[in-house]
């Protein structure tokens, strides 16, 4: 049987370890060309795990030119663009607004939300030079619920969700779907101890979210892959949470 994504080419931004990595090596399993893109380095290993059917791109999703550039891969090296998945994100440090800095504001803000605005900016033009595409976004549950002392991201993220129900709208005739996830708490780089454990080990706080357990990236990655395939063709527009429950708890 062929792939859910058999003849289309994704970008994946945060490629290089958790849910982007997770995402772009289930989407070269359905059948996607992939261009791996991330600021760390680690898009050449997520690249070669694949093989042949990804490229790896060292981007900076905060800068318009390494966007631009991001794009023109995918279209110079597999043809065209389907899928572009705006992972990239960071946490910021976790303070009381009147404790934030400038220079964490401008961090935050510039990946997390200027960078979803730049790869749609650069990925929608190509999209349509294809005849459509979907593109995702990964907001957070701290967009649709206040997070202590996550003010900052919680903005950012919030931002996200705001720009994607606009954007849905701006292109819902012309065969672009718009849509985001939002995580709960999820076993990712941005969990300390992550690193030395693939999955969450017994003794692993436990967070507050219904479920009483962890998300895993593979878990995110298979809602990116429902949004991103034909089997969301009458879905834009949506924030979808997949957070164990955690804003419905």
């Amino acid at each position: 049987m062929a792939g859910r994504l058999e003849g289309k080419v994704a970008i994946v931004t945060g490629a290089g370890s958790g849910i982007g990595r997770a995402s772009a090596e289930l989407f070269a399993v359905e059948g996607a060309k992939v261009v791996c893109a991330d600021v760390s380095g680690a898009e050449k290993e997520t690249a070669a795990a694949i093989g042949e059917a990804a490229v790896a791109v060292n981007v900076n999703v905060a800068v318009a030119a390494d966007v631009e550039r991001m794009v023109s891969v995918a279209e110079e090296r597999f043809g065209r663009l389907d899928v572009l998945f705006n992972n990239a994100g960071i946490g910021g440090p976790k303070l009381l607004i009147t404790e934030q800095t400038e220079e964490n504001f401008d961090l935050v803000v510039g990946v997390n939300l200027k960078g979803v605005f730049f790869g749609m900016k650069y990925g929608i033009p190509a999209m349509l030079r294809s005849g459509g595409g979907s593109v995702i976004s990964t907001a957070s549950a701290a967009g649709l619920v206040g997070w202590p002392k996550n003010s900052v991201y919680g903005a950012s993220k919030g931002g996200v969700i705001q720009m994607t129900k606009a954007v849905a709208l701006d292109y819902a005739t012309q065969n672009i779907r718009v849509n985001a996830i939002c995580p709960g708490m999820v076993w990712t780089g941005l969990v300390p101890g992550s690193e030395q454990h693939p999955e969450p080990p017994a003794d692993a706080f436990q967070p507050p979210q219904p479920m009483k357990r962890w998300g895993l990236s593979r878990e995110l990655a298979a809602a990116a892959l429902f949004l991103a395939s034909d089997e969301s063709s009458f879905v834009t527009g949506v924030a979808l949470p997949v957070d164990g429950g955690y804003v419905c708890g």
